[in-house]
């Protein structure tokens, strides 16, 4: 039986942690049919990333703040693989602050990876997938964008992931007539390690127990709301937010 994305090549950015968001949808992606790109910084290896996926699967360093980084990922893509069907923006970052203990230099760390990062890997694959007149990007934004906090992370993280549902929106009005998709994923509390240990598991479970679900979210929840979104399961459906959070915030 075909997977939902058989001979399609996906780009999942900030993919290469263990108990990422961003390795679980590689994971699923792959399983699936994909051939999966997963970049990331140099330290996080993305190569050895790649290689635990299987065989003819790609590792390769980007700085998605760089947009000349994000350029060579798509044109090196595109030469040896012929094409780019999926992109997802999930590189990300993040910061516990109070709104008066954020300084420029932490805004400008957080919004540059959250909101420059998904806006220069998008412009990197856009003339692609225009090219073709087909193509899903899907960006990663957070249930705190829609709550004001209350996961973690202070108040510019708060604003970038919320950027992040607007450029979304203004991608999919423009991209539409050119057959290409965006939507965004909202994630609740997930157990990921991306808090960078601030936010132990055994909180996060005991925050859970108030969901209408009373568990955690698992990072393959979230995969599967990109798989969804990058997937002809939705190919009548750009422009939304998907919430994944469990019913914590329900609207």
């Amino acid at each position: 039986m075909q997977g939902l994305l058989t001979n399609k090549v996906a780009i999942i950015t900030g993919a290469s942690r263990e108990r990422g968001i961003g390795l679980a949808t590689a994971r699923l992606f792959a399983e699936h049919g994909a051939t999966v790109v997963i970049t990331d910084l140099a330290g996080e290896d993305p190569l050895r990333a790649a290689a635990g996926l299987g065989g003819g699967h790609l590792g390769l360093v980007c700085d998605v703040t760089d947009p000349a980084a994000c350029r060579a990922v798509a044109a090196e893509v595109v030469q040896r693989y012929g094409r780019i069907d999926v992109l997802v923006n999930n590189a990300g970052i993040t910061q516990r602050r109070g709104v008066m203990d954020v300084t420029a230099q932490d805004y400008d760390l957080v919004t540059g990876v959250v909101l420059r990062g998904t806006l220069h890997m998008s412009q990197a694959v856009i003339p692609h997938m225009r090219s073709r007149g087909s193509g899903a990007i899907v960006c990663m934004s957070s249930m705190s964008a829609q709550q004001g906090g209350g996961v973690f992370g202070g108040t510019h993280y708060c604003a970038a992931k919320a950027g992040v549902i607007g450029m979304a929106k203004a991608m999919a009005r423009e991209l539409g007539p050119d057959g290409i998709r965006v939507n965004s994923v909202a994630p609740g509390l997930i157990l990921t390690d991306f808090s960078r240990g601030a936010n132990s598991d055994e909180a996060k479970h005991e925050m859970a127990r108030a969901f209408p679900l009373r568990r955690i979210g698992r990072p393959v929840d979230i995969a599967g709301a990109c798989l969804y979104l990058a997937s002809d399961l939705s190919a009548f459906t750009t422009g939304t937010t998907l919430d994944v959070n469990g019913g914590a915030h329900i609207r």
